[in-house]
């Protein structure tokens, strides 16, 4: 399984924000936002930070993505 963060941009879409819109309300840092936009891990941690800003759930930020040779 793959984490993906398309559930957040989509957030940010539906908000009118920017990913520096995010980096900015969360205190990220530009890594951060970059692993993200690769679809790399971030911890839990940065996961609530950004729960926190948004005032939402972790499923408006990540869903799990099935990988292609894992499905029946």
């Amino acid at each position: 399984m793959n984490i993906s963060y398309q559930p957040l941009w989509n957030t940010l879409k539906e908000r009118g924000m920017r990913k520096e819109d995010l980096r900015l309300a969360a205190g990220l840092t530009t890594n951060m936002i970059a692993n993200m936009g690769k679809g790399e891990h971030i911890s839990m941690k940065t996961l609530l930070r950004i729960c926190e800003a948004l005032n939402c759930g972790i499923l408006d930020v990540i869903e799990l993505e099935q990988n292609e040779n894992n499905q029946i």
